[in-house]
C-alpha cells in the first residue's frame, strides 16, 4: 500500500536546468547578481530622497557595483556567444550595459531628466533578461551541434 508521501512525485531538475552548460550557468549567476544589485538602486535613491543623505553614498556605491557586474556579464555573454553560438544574450547585455553606462554618467552629472527614466528602463531590462536566461536552456544550438558531430 502506497502512502501519500510515496505517491507524490518529487520534482526532478527541469529540462532547461538539465541541459544548460557551465558557460550558461555562469551567465545565469551573473545576471542573477546583476538583478539583485540593480533592484537595490531605487531603494537607495528613495532613502536619499526621504531625507537620509547617507542614501546618496549607498546609491553611488550601488551604481559602481551594478556597472561592474554589468561589465563582468559582458565577458560571460561573449563566452556564451563563442562557446554556445548564441548571440542573443550578448546583444541584450550590450544594450543593458550601454544604457547603464549612460545612466551612470547622467547621475554623476546631475542630469536627473535622463537618469531617472533611464534607470527605470534598465531595471526593467535586467529583470526581463533574468527571466529570459532562466526560462530556457543555454546550450549549443542543435543544428550547429549536429554539424560538429558530423565533422
Amino acid at each position: 500500500m502506497a502512502t501519500a508521501a510515496e505517491s507524490v512525485a518529487t520534482p526532478a531538475r527541469t529540462e532547461a536546468a538539465h541541459r544548460t552548460s557551465l558557460t550558461g550557468w555562469i551567465l545565469r549567476a551573473l545576471v542573477s547578481v546583476h538583478v539583485v544589485a540593480i533592484l537595490g538602486q531605487p531603494v537607495f535613491a528613495g532613502v536619499y530622497l526621504s531625507g537620509d543623505f547617507d542614501g546618496l553614498g549607498w546609491h553611488a556605491a550601488g551604481a559602481n557595483a551594478v556597472t561592474s557586474i554589468g561589465y563582468l556579464q559582458v565577458i560571460a555573454a561573449i563566452m556564451v556567444w563563442i562557446r554556445l553560438r548564441q548571440a542573443g544574450p550578448f546583444l541584450a547585455t550590450m544594450a543593458v550595459v550601454a544604457a547603464e553606462t549612460v545612466q551612470y554618467f547622467a547621475g554623476m552629472s546631475g542630469a536627473l531628466w535622463l537618469h531617472i527614466p533611464l534607470g527605470v528602463m534598465t531595471v526593467v531590462a535586467v529583470v526581463v533578461q533574468f527571466i529570459a536566461v532562466w526560462s530556457r536552456p543555454l546550450q549549443r544550438r542543435p543544428a550547429e551541434q549536429k554539424e560538429a558531430d558530423d565533422a
